[in-house]
């Protein structure tokens, strides 16, 4: 088995490294041809403990990454696991906050109500985390993603996506409508938006009380 994964290592065509991304999880870094994503260790965590879990959050981020191809929501596609890190192939395409429109929002909304319906949770949803790459918009950070069937935790995404709209776009009322339009497709839409809606106004009543 050993054998296997060095053979597959060397069939994969790097390229040339081009740059390297330090988040607060993991350094990912962008060769010509694919992305290597290792997650960082914690020094506040036992090293054993540390490794056990950054391997078992890789593999289920894989996991997810894999799911949700098979569902119908474009990804890269996962070319090798190795302990804390994954190999994905690159995505050549212009990050969705700068080609943001209505149309692309909308599609985004189409795309997250199949994750939903899959009883996948992104937890980043941001144009940051998506790439247009000819007609297709793809998702490629799931590091925070997990399983849950509840409608809490959707409700999340949705907050989390309409939070970054807000953040960066003037017509971002007009963007928010344009996802939601996109989510009726889920049967279960009308209730994750209004727990969306309720996460708002817990945030806004937490700062008055700041």
């Amino acid at each position: 088995m050993r054998n296997l994964r060095i053979t597959l290592k060397r069939s994969i065509n790097y390229g040339k490294l081009e740059r390297i991304y330090l988040g607060g999880e993991a350094e990912v870094r962008i060769y010509e041809n694919v992305v290597e994503k290792v997650r960082k260790p914690k020094r506040y965590r036992n090293k054993k403990l540390d490794d056990i879990i950054r391997k078992n959050r890789t593999k289920t981020e894989a996991k997810i990454i894999s799911l949700a191809r098979r569902n119908g929501i474009p990804t890269p596609i996962i070319l090798d696991i190795d302990g804390e890190k994954i190999v994905m192939e690159r995505v050549k395409g212009k990050s969705v906050k700068d080609v943001m429109s209505e149309e692309v929002s909308r599609e985004i909304g189409k795309l997250v109500a199949k994750m939903h319906r899959a009883g996948i949770i992104h937890g980043d949803i941001t144009p940051m985390n998506m790439i247009l790459y000819g007609n297709r918009i793809y998702f490629v950070d799931f590091g925070l993603s997990f399983i849950d069937e509840r409608i809490e935790p959707k409700g999340v995404d949705l907050h989390v996506y309409f939070e970054s709209l807000k953040a960066s776009f003037d017509n971002w009322e007009e963007l928010k409508q344009a996802f939601i339009e996109g989510y009726m497709d889920y049967d279960k839409a009308e209730d994750v938006i209004k727990r969306a809606e309720e996460i708002e106004l817990r945030g806004r009543y937490v700062e008055r009380r700041i």
